[in-house]
């Protein structure tokens, strides 16, 4: 239920006698309320409701003089009219937290939208927390296993770190994301906090559902800003999010794994309240506080002595631009980025990793360890290789390669497929059963390939499989002989 507030009681000017703040609505554009008050002018955050019911919801943004303040609508203002009396709560926006919030779906107010009865014994909590000092910090470098093979591989995750999922629309992105919750809550003993900001109100239906099937909603939490609900609203979702994973970490010293689907869409509404407040745009349009506002969300994501808060954001990139303002800004936060390829889901390469551009800062022998360091740096090398002589292959034809590139070729693409692989999030479109591979697994299956121990399997026997035993299951060596008799160059020199 909402937190109601309004009734909070401040101290008069003149006298001890308690009252109420009010003051009345001057002028209204879109969003955009400026409210007039005659005595105690209310505090930067700070909730003013109005309406019938007080049922709309706005946040002071701005001071504009010693009676006037300025705030962004967090709820629709139709039915809002100049005159109209508003109250000050004298309280920013709050989030709930406790154990009971466990398995629910929440909106920015932390009221619950999963048609469930409102969930009790629960504290109330400012969104807007200062990041954890330094002297707070852990600064010790751990990996956050996934058990999917390419991200586990090339670009290792930290715990504690933050790692972007970059890529346009229809890329796999949300997928991607839904097989991580599958995989972590599965095997790791803390809780995840799925954060949809401006996303579709059907995807949050579908995951809760999703979700539920697989028997891991009771260590999850949802919290939705939707793509139909004001910029303010839209803004603010993450601070909620961000308030339930540091009680977690910090009241019940718990590792929290918070996944947000689109980091892109908390800077679309930044930038949509700062055009409503007025203010001048920067670059391409962006809001000149961007960087400002992004930090005060990223930095609150943390590994702290009390516990780690994960974070995996899905990036949208607008038109697969990359050097755009919002995913510089964003690299910049980063400890792992993972650019999704559209060319490699189009040729059914999912999950569709570009394995050369993405990267992380975990990946350094003093933290992943000597061979796991050099097999990546192999697998990269390899594939690098292949990417210059794909040119060549197309003009000229495999045949015109040199022996030494024809295996080259031959590993890289035995590679890409071995690097694929069936997710549990897509069990029902795909009809393959969802696989879950350890980091050992998927090395030993690298070192393989890359000793041409499965030269004479064919690339499809490496294509959508967990471990790299599977392969001998699917297909016997030789199973390629005919075609290798009919194109030797295929498959070895």
């Amino acid at each position: 239920m909402l937190n109601r507030v309004a009734e909070t009681p401040k101290k008069g000017a003149n006298d001890d006698t308690l009252l109420i703040n009010r003051g009345k609505v001057v002028s209204i554009r879109g969003s955009v309320v400026d409210v007039e008050f005659e005595h105690h002018l209310p505090s930067i955050y700070s909730l003013l409701r109005t309406g019938e019911n007080a049922h709309i919801v706005v946040e002071v943004m701005t001071q504009i003089d010693a009676r006037r303040v300025r705030g962004i609508a967090l709820t629709a203002t139709q039915g809002l009219a100049r005159g109209i009396s508003v109250e000050d709560t004298g309280v920013p926006l709050r989030a709930p937290v406790g154990k009971m919030i466990i398995s629910r779906m929440f909106d920015v107010f932390g009221r619950a939208i999963d048609h469930l009865p409102a969930p009790s014994d629960i504290q109330w909590r400012s969104v807007h927390h200062a990041p954890p000092s330094l002297s707070e910090r852990s600064t010790k470098s751990e990996i956050f296993e996934t058990g999917i093979k390419a991200i586990d591989v090339l670009v290792p995750l930290e715990r504690g770190g933050k790692a972007g999922l970059f890529g346009g629309a229809g890329v796999g992105k949300t997928v991607l994301l839904t097989e991580m919750i599958h995989n972590m809550v599965g095997h790791q003993h803390g809780v995840s906090i799925f954060c949809g900001i401006g996303e579709r109100c059907r995807e949050g239906e579908e995951l809760y559902r999703d979700m539920k099937a697989a028997g891991v909603l009771p260590n999850m939490v949802m919290v939705f800003g939707q793509m139909n609900e004001p910029p303010g609203c839209r803004f603010r979702v993450g601070s909620t999010a961000l308030t339930m994973a540091e009680y977690f970490r910090d009241d019940e010293h718990r590792d929290v794994l918070l996944l947000i689907d689109n980091i892109f869409r908390f800077i679309q509404a930044g930038m949509e309240v700062s055009g409503l407040m007025g203010q001048m745009p920067s670059r391409l349009g962006y809001q000149p506080t961007m960087s400002t506002e992004l930090s005060g969300l990223e930095e609150r994501i943390a590994n702290t002595n009390a516990g780690a808060i994960t974070s995996i954001q899905a990036v949208y990139v607008p038109a697969d631009d990359l050097t755009d303002p919002a995913a510089v800004h964003v690299f910049s936060h980063l400890s792992a980025s993972i650019v999704l390829s559209r060319k490699r889901a189009s040729e059914g390469l999912y999950p569709a990793i570009d394995l050369l551009q993405s990267n992380s800062k975990m990946a350094t022998p003093g933290i992943v360890g000597e061979r796991h360091y050099a097999l990546a740096q192999e697998v990269r090398r390899t594939l690098a290789q292949y990417d210059d002589l794909k040119d060549v292959v197309a003009m000229l034809g495999l045949e015109q390669l040199s022996p030494d590139d024809r295996n080259v070729v031959a590993r890289a693409r035995r590679l890409e497929r071995f690097l694929t692989q069936p997710f549990f999030a897509t069990e029902q479109f795909s009809g393959m059963k969802g696989k879950l591979v350890s980091l050992s697994d998927s090395l030993d299956g690298c070192e393989r390939i890359l000793r041409d121990e499965f030269k004479d399997y064919p690339e499809s026997a490496l294509y959508m499989i967990g471990a790299i035993g599977e392969a001998k299951k699917q297909s016997p060596p030789g199973a390629c002989k005919p075609a290798a008799q009919a194109k030797p160059a295929a498959v070895s020199p």
